[in-house]
């Protein structure tokens, strides 16, 4: 029986499968010339729209890791300046590119890596923390004689 990671991958792979244009079923599940077929996109959209400069901002580390891997995959050079925040990626690549493929099946398969992530935060919560990982009760604010002292996770 395939582990949660092995069915997260091949979910991965058919999304991708789906960005690059596959016309069948059969094709879908066999995804093995889906990076090149993107890539084939990508060239054939550059002939007809040149590259653009884009600056992307990821909400977290994990989506930007997944988005530098995604841009890597196709042959499109990551960067940034210095000064700009590890949140941001910049990019050279076609508009239409960005807006019909790349950023669309960054979006799907950052659903799905987040989905996945959740799943095990909660799992290793439940297991090695305490049962109960429910939200915090939301209760009515009250005035209080002292403000409460503010923490912040880094």
């Amino acid at each position: 029986m395939p582990t949660e990671e092995q069915l997260l991958v091949e979910k991965l792979r058919k999304v991708e499968a789906l960005y690059a244009g596959a016309a069948s079923d059969g094709e879908r599940a066999a995804a093995a010339n889906a990076i090149e077929r993107i890539r084939e996109r990508l060239h054939s959209a550059q002939e007809a729209d040149p590259a653009i400069e884009f600056r992307f901002s990821m909400a977290d580390e994990w989506s930007r890791r997944l988005f530098v891997a995604l841009l890597r995959r196709y042959g499109v050079s990551p960067y940034r300046y210095s000064g700009q925040r590890r949140t941001t990626v910049m990019a050279k690549a076609p508009k239409s590119f960005v807006d019909e493929v790349l950023w669309p099946q960054f979006r799907q398969l950052s659903h799905e890596l987040q989905q996945y992530l959740a799943h095990v935060t909660e799992r290793v919560i439940t297991a090695g923390v305490f049962a109960d990982s429910s939200e915090a009760e939301e209760r009515p604010q009250t005035k209080s004689l002292s403000p409460p002292q503010d923490h912040y996770a880094s």
